[in-house]
């Protein structure tokens, strides 16, 4: 069994084979407890995105990581790729500009309401 680190390096590998640019890890264990990291990645075509969609779900399976589920193949312009803990987003520029996942993640974090006796209530 992988764990959140093991996964996440596994879909940058993959990522990389298939020439992805702009690669992105968001560390979202204090953000989210739906899942701890999120990896972006940009693609320059829906051809891409798809090749980069099955080299990442081919890979992890083979590494016997679980695909819980995977959306978007169909328009090829943002790909989800859920492995429980580590959520994969690969988008076009566009989309990915327009969308911008990383500010949405950083000011989540920072709009997240400090609670009493929290490391972060001081």
């Amino acid at each position: 069994m992988l764990d959140t680190e093991q996964k996440t390096k596994a879909v940058i590998a993959a990522l990389e084979d298939v020439k992805a640019s702009n690669i992105t890890v968001i560390d979202t264990r204090q953000r989210s407890n739906l899942f701890d990291c999120m990896v972006i990645a940009s693609a320059n075509s829906r051809r891409q995105t798809k090749a980069l969609a099955d080299n990442v779900m081919v890979k992890l399976k083979e590494l016997g990581a679980e695909v819980v589920g995977h959306e978007g193949e169909d328009s090829g312009e943002w790909i989800l790729i859920d492995l429980d803990e580590v959520l994969v987003h690969i988008m076009q520029p566009a989309i990915r500009d327009y969308y911008n996942l990383e500010e949405l993640w950083t000011k989540a974090q920072n709009a997240r309401p400090k609670l009493a006796g929290s490391p972060d209530a001081h």
